[in-house]
């Protein structure tokens, strides 16, 4: 069984983004796991995808 590269772990405070494969936190902190993302890396953790929901997070906390 291979391990998912990106998986959220949950931090004080809320929860970030651990990347396996670079073995570093990846990302934002977010208090709370935005549903889409989670979802994102529970399924198919396409890192394009990822880049952009966090993007789209991202400008959203603005």
């Amino acid at each position: 069984m291979s391990r998912r590269r990106y998986v959220a772990r949950g931090v004080p405070g809320g929860y970030r983004i651990w990347d396996n494969k670079g073995r570093r936190w990846w990302g934002d902190h977010y208090e709370l796991c935005p549903d889409g993302l989670l979802t994102e890396l529970n399924g198919a953790a396409d890192q394009q995808r990822i880049t952009a929901l966090l993007k789209r997070y991202r400008a959203l906390k603005r």
